[in-house]
């Protein structure tokens, strides 16, 4: 829980302490294309289709980043209608918005997420993609929490979708040293 110190805004950086980020993204399953989430290959019938990759759980993370900072989106930043975007890897936003986290001087403090589909069952493969998604953002792997459901009764066994939590802390400013008064020069009077 953040203390009234922590939340403390100084007179020189009205920045607040900590920030919250929200994304979310859907993609409809298609065949013939590899699935990819997390940035992690799983075996399936279909993959999801998308103009880059498709990776429903990056691009979500993607987005709660930028948001977190009031950035761009995604899909501005990246527009599907760039073909230099087409079958892009996913990693490639995650790290764009972990620049501009940097550049606004903040830092990842831990991502929550939620996967909703049909199938493939995401149980077998959560270790791997909290892995990876921990070594794209520099966290450990118990900053990133990952949660799969199934869409019962929703109708959306044909589509996968993520939500997204992020927060982020800001950067400490490294104690900058005092600059050293120069010496007063020491004036000879003579009587």
């Amino acid at each position: 829980m953040p203390t009234k110190k922590t939340q403390r805004r100084t007179s020189k950086d009205h920045r607040p302490a900590l920030r919250i980020g929200y994304g979310f993204d859907s993609h409809e399953f298609r065949l013939g294309i590899p699935l990819k989430i997390g940035g992690i290959t799983l075996t399936h019938d279909r993959g999801l289709g998308g103009h880059s990759d498709g990776d429903v759980l990056l691009h979500a993370i993607t987005d709660a980043l930028l948001g977190a900072i009031a950035a761009p989106d995604i899909g501005t930043l990246f527009p599907p209608s760039d073909p230099k975007w087409k079958g892009a890897d996913s990693a490639i936003f995650v790290h764009e918005a972990l620049a501009r986290v940097q550049d606004a001087g903040y830092r990842v403090s831990n991502i929550d997420a939620s996967l909703i589909l049909a199938a493939p069952k995401i149980g077998p493969h959560a270790a791997a993609i909290r892995t990876h998604v921990a070594e794209l953002l520099g966290l450990p792997s118990d900053c990133i929490g990952l949660k799969a459901k199934t869409p019962e009764g929703l109708n959306l066994e044909n589509a996968a979708i993520a939500h997204v939590a992020a927060l982020l802390e800001k950067i400490p400013q490294k104690a900058r040293p005092k600059k050293k008064a120069s010496p007063k020069k020491k004036v000879r009077r003579t009587m």
